[in-house]
């Protein structure tokens, strides 16, 4: 199982209004380790992998768009429990985010993260790694960047809507097979990325009107614009595409996680992390953190359980 750790700590972070014994907000880490529990009673996973953006993880794709990710709203906690003021709500998300991490660090569980190397990238990697082969993945995460990665053997579990991702659903429902998924994607762009897409397609008329992107055949975005250049009755979608054919490419080369970009050094570091893993549960440590931070009182039988039985 691969979990998009900030993706599943922000979740967290923003509804959970648990507090420490010093009365600060503890409920991004506590919530974290409550959905780690809930997922692996649901997965029964043979190994878990949390994965983390690195520092400066998206300087690469904002190279290639100043734009990316730019424009994000402030996270705003949805309760009432305390207010922050915002230098020290940054303070207290980065404390959270650390004890987190040493509270995963008593636990059997493989953490990885990659100065300048996003979270993505890095789990399409190990997704696809070797080692791996054989093996059925889930990945834990609402990112749909990550439908892309779908085949006979990977899943994603968005938990927000607790629903399980395949191959077949996929297919079923937007029609675009998950090999071409990051090529509609960069048609349509992406709006929480802000990445803008071709004016006025969308990906049910990107299905409709180019239903071989249905195909576990790969195409790119100079045969998409072939196609459209080659229509006798040329809609207005596809004028709008012949003339965003650059917009669609450099879209795709931030969107596409088929071939990671990860440097062959963070490539062979990735590798003896997964590889050379020895599991170990030090169960009394994780217990002390709990009752250090006022947490005792919760419950994590099942995570104790499932953790227990993960070794090589």
């Amino acid at each position: 199982m691969f979990i998009d750790g900030l993706n599943m700590f922000i979740r967290s972070y923003i509804v959970n209004p648990t507090l420490d014994k010093h009365g600060n907000p503890i409920g991004g880490c506590i919530g974290f380790l409550k959905s780690l529990q809930k997922v692996c009673r649901k997965f029964k996973p043979q190994e878990v992998i949390v994965v983390w953006d690195g520092h400066e993880g998206s300087q690469r794709k904002r190279s290639l768009n100043k734009e990316y990710k730019e424009g994000r709203g402030p996270i705003r906690f949805n309760r009432r429990l305390i207010q922050l003021d915002p230098k020290e709500q940054a303070k207290n998300k980065a404390y959270q985010l650390i004890r987190l991490m040493e509270y995963l660090n008593e636990l059997p569980v493989i953490q990885i993260t990659i100065d300048f190397v996003e979270a993505d990238d890095v789990i399409a990697y190990g997704a696809r790694h070797p080692y791996y082969g054989g093996w059925d993945k889930i990945i834990v995460s609402s990112d749909k960047d990550f439908f892309q990665l779908c085949d006979d053997h990977t899943s994603i579990y968005r938990p927000i809507q607790d629903k399980v991702v395949t191959k077949r659903t996929i297919l079923d429902e937007f029609k675009i097979h998950p090999n071409n998924f990051a090529l509609a994607r960069a048609i349509a762009g992406d709006s929480s990325d802000n990445l803008p897409g071709v004016a006025g397609v969308g990906l049910k008329t990107i299905a409709k009107r180019f239903p071989f992107l249905s195909r576990s055949e790969e195409y790119d975005s100079s045969q998409v614009v072939k196609n459209c250049a080659m229509q006798a009755k040329k809609l207005k979608l596809h004028e709008n595409i012949i003339k965003s054919g650059d917009l669609i490419k450099n879209n795709y080369k931030i969107m596409q996680l088929y071939t990671p970009n990860i440097r062959p050094i963070n490539r062979i570091f990735i590798d003896n992390t997964i590889m050379r893993f020895e599991p170990e549960f030090l169960r009394l440590n994780f217990t002390k953190m709990l009752f250090q931070d006022d947490c005792a009182h919760i419950r994590f039988d099942e995570l104790t359980m499932i953790m227990k039985k993960i070794k090589r």
